[in-house]
C-alpha cells in the first residue's frame, strides 16, 4: 500500500497526532484518530455492530480542511 500523506493535526502535540492519508492504489481515505471513549462507542453501536476488522476513530473538526484535500485527491485518482 502507497499512502499519500495530506496532513497531521498540528495541535495535538508530537505524539500520535490525528493523520489523514489518501491511498495511492485505490483511492481509499486512511485516518489515524484518537480512540473513542465508551459513551461514544456505545452510541455508535446503536447504529449497529462494530466488525472486528474495523474500528471507530475521533478526527477534530478543525481537520475539516485536511479531509476535503484528501476527498479532492481520492476523486481525482477515482476519475483517472
Amino acid at each position: 500500500m502507497a499512502l499519500r500523506f495530506i496532513a497531521k493535526d498540528d495541535k495535538s502535540g508530537v505524539n500520535g497526532s490525528p493523520t489523514v492519508f489518501v491511498d495511492e492504489e485505490t483511492s481509499d481515505l486512511v485516518f489515524q484518530g484518537w480512540k473513542i471513549d465508551e459513551a461514544k462507542e456505545a452510541e455508535c453501536l446503536a447504529f449497529g455492530p462494530i466488525p472486528d476488522h474495523e474500528t471507530v476513530v475521533r478526527i477534530p473538526a478543525r481537520m475539516v480542511r485536511a479531509i476535503r484535500e484528501a476527498c479532492d485527491d481520492a476523486e481525482r485518482r477515482e476519475l483517472r
